[in-house]
């Protein structure tokens, strides 16, 4: 009974070797290099991107010159006497 993970020369490989199916190269080390660019960019904008939102919502939450809403049926005590004094 042969090994599945046996070489053409009887030699064994690991079983997790990643080899592509059908013999295909995996390509030169150039394609392999310009797939690690594209992840590392794809990356960079996905932490730019949640850098720019915290930036834009500590610039909301610093510039919150919004009066402040009125509580619905509330009444403002107009009796004319200073409770202060």
């Amino acid at each position: 009974m042969t090994s599945e993970r046996e070489d053409e020369g009887g030699e064994q490989r690991p079983a997790n070797d990643n080899r592509p199916p059908d013999g295909q190269d995996v390509g030169s080390e150039a394609d392999v290099s310009e797939r690690v660019d594209a992840v590392v960019l794809t990356i960079a904008r996905l932490i730019g991107r949640q850098i720019a939102r915290e930036q834009f919502n500590a610039l909301q939450a610093a510039n919150d010159n919004q009066p402040p809403t009125r509580r619905a049926g509330a009444k403002e005590d107009r009796s004319g006497e200073d409770k202060d004094s």
